[in-house]
């Protein structure tokens, strides 16, 4: 089945060109990345399809029986309440969730709430409110938003984010369009949301630079090169391997291209004026083939072979940190020597206080208590979360000249405009402003700026965001060369496979831990600790004393939903039978038996996510 269609769409703004002519279609079961150079019109490209843009030419063409949810980067709600923005099209539905949780959360001790309580029951099983409440819970529990009374106006980006990508879910649409999804998530929610959508039936089409989410949720992946679509029925590994292919054939057409184009053009200029005319067909063709042996096939590879700072013995020495926020500890005695050539990754969840330390170590913020001895040689250079804040009203090219006006590349000294241009950043876009760019295209300006300065001790703070993939493999060839100290934290699981040996993990109370690895080691020896872990035996020293655990027992939301749960699995087992006779009973319409197939499949797997609940609330009883 047909989602949907575009027809030879254009874009541009001003005089540049974003894509041209572009032709392609999303059925049922497709999951596409949609993948290319920062500035390419990736996002411009999604919102197209969401309906939020329209092409200057062509047209989007969307089946009337297809829904489509659209995650932004950056989420915008009508609400300022969690559970109405994630339940944006059934406020009914949303109100009367919000109210329930209010009562339930003052029960024990307002009796006026513990009253109403009982009529808002009865008014949840009407509504069959307790699925959604439920799916609720789980899915920003999973994105890591576990307090619902909180208001939007009051998170952060991130927190915002998470709750756009749980409305988008909530949706269930046909075909869900998202940007940049794993962005602001921790390792663990990219985990989950790449399970998620992998095993999910919505068609899915997303600009991501994750590519392990890449390699394991798409099968297919469209490239935005050079103002055209380039499609590849596969997953990130495939598209690396024919992308190459294609590239390898363009380069041979050219070559042939530029010599044919030698000939014809000898051929031309020999001609006198008054022959023109009859051999018309011959001058179009040449310059058709003039067009070909011109074609730009230059890659937008990013050069960054900057020279770097010595580094003297003492590097950066940290003794004893403690930092606290209110009652919320993030570091604990914490103590470290780093050494030249440390290679670190920074992983944990969201709030654990990971851009706090490197806040401290680089003397942005003050510790509690301890000490960070830093060495007469070392300079940082620190690349933050925080989406870049450049002066108001600057050019391109002022933001560079601001840290040098000339900078030694391998063994030559080049101009900030010429860097620039190997920034990807051409000469005309140098005098453009700031404001004009793109989010990826400022974060490439402010890669660039730090660079810059040259640093022996370099930070990294989630530098994969919003970086387009050729930019990504660029920074990981030049970190693979940097010989300076190498601190990151990122949510991108591949970039730290790649260029980090061991791992500072940040755990909610507890210690720093230093663990000797990259993320998957980590992520492995974590998996096997888990499975080879057996329940603590507690031994009495006084043999006459019995040790007793208090149980714990069911909630009296729990009692409800065990009730409940019975007969819907009742339900659905009469449902399953129902459908199973309807398979057999010899009808032939192929439409009919796809349709009862798929209910069938959703219906076993609805009993299967019951059974377990009702077997994990049956044990408390």
């Amino acid at each position: 089945m047909n989602y949907l269609s575009v027809d030879s769409i254009s874009k541009s703004f001003g005089e540049r060109v974003l894509f041209k002519d572009v032709t392609f279609g999303i059925g049922q079961g497709q999951k596409v990345a949609l993948v290319g150079v920062n500035g390419s019109g990736k996002t411009t490209l999604l919102k197209i399809l969401a309906g939020l843009d329209v092409p200057d030419k062509g047209e989007v063409v969307v089946n009337n029986q297809v829904s489509i949810a659209y995650l932004e980067q950056q989420p915008e709600f009508d609400t300022d309440h969690v559970i109405e923005a994630v339940l944006a099209g059934n406020q009914e539905m949303a109100k009367l969730i919000e109210e329930y949780e209010y009562h339930l959360s003052r029960a024990e001790t307002d009796p006026k709430s513990m009253e109403k309580l009982t009529d808002l029951m009865t008014k949840m099983d009407e509504a069959d409110a307790w699925t959604f409440e439920s799916q609720i819970k789980e899915i920003l529990g999973k994105l890591g938003i576990e307090d619902l009374s909180q208001t939007i106006s009051s998170m952060s980006g991130g927190q915002k984010k998470r709750v756009g990508l749980a409305k988008a879910l909530m949706e269930k649409p046909d075909l869900v369009i998202l940007d940049e999804p794993t962005n602001h998530l921790d390792l663990e929610a990219i985990e989950w949301l790449e399970k998620y959508l992998a095993s999910s039936q919505m068609a899915i089409v997303m600009v991501t630079h994750d590519r392990y989410f890449l390699e394991n949720v798409t099968n297919e992946i469209i490239e935005l090169d050079n103002q055209q679509v380039y499609t590849y029925s596969g997953n990130y590994s495939y598209f690396l391997d024919k992308k190459a292919e294609r590239e390898t054939i363009a380069q041979s057409e050219k070559e042939k291209a530029r010599n044919l184009y030698k000939t014809e053009l000898e051929w031309i200029r020999r001609q006198p004026k008054a022959r023109g005319t009859k051999a018309k067909y011959r001058i179009d063709a040449f310059e058709e083939t003039k067009k070909k042996a011109h074609v730009n096939l230059s890659k937008s590879e990013v050069s960054l072979d900057i020279e770097q700072r010595r580094q003297g013995g003492k590097v950066l020495e940290l003794e004893h940190l403690n930092k606290s926020f209110g009652d919320k500890k993030l570091i604990t005695d914490f103590s470290y020597t780093f050494k030249k050539g440390d290679r670190i990754g920074i992983i944990g969840h969201n709030g654990s206080g990971k851009s706090t330390f490197l806040k401290i170590i680089t003397g942005k913020l003050h510790a509690d208590s301890g000490k960070v001895d830093k060495g007469p040689s070392t300079v940082f250079g620190y690349y933050e979360q925080a989406e870049p804040n450049f002066k108001p009203g600057m050019k391109v090219i002022e933001v560079v000249q601001e840290v040098a006006e000339y900078i030694t590349i391998g063994k030559e000294e080049m101009s900030a405009s010429r860097l620039l241009t190997q920034f990807n950043f051409a000469p005309k876009a140098q005098y453009d402003y700031v404001d004009n760019l793109s989010g990826g295209e400022k974060r490439r300006l402010q890669l660039l700026k730090v660079l810059m300065a040259r640093p022996n001790f370099l930070i990294l703070d989630e530098p994969t965001n919003d970086l387009d993939l050729i930019t990504l493999r660029t920074l990981e060839e030049f970190l693979h060369q940097f010989q300076g100290c190498l601190v990151i934290v990122s949510h991108d699981r591949y970039f730290m496979d790649r260029l980090v040996e061991h791992l500072f993990v940040f755990e909610e109370g507890k210690p720093i831990k230093d663990f000797a690895g990259n993320y998957s080691i980590y992520r492995e020896s974590k998996a096997f600790t888990k499975k080879e872990s057996k329940p603590e035996v507690v031994e009495n020293k006084d043999k006459t004393e019995k040790v007793k655990e208090a149980e714990r027992k069911l909630s009296y939301n729990e009692k409800r939903e065990f009730e409940k749960l019975e007969s819907e699995i009742a339900k659905l087992n009469k449902k399953i039978a129902e459908i199973e006779q309807l398979l057999i009973s010899g009808e032939t319409d192929h439409a009919k038996l796809i349709g009862w197939g798929e209910e069938l499949e959703k219906a076993k797997s609805d009993l299967d996510a019951k059974e377990l609940r009702w077997l994990e609330l049956s044990e408390l009883c």
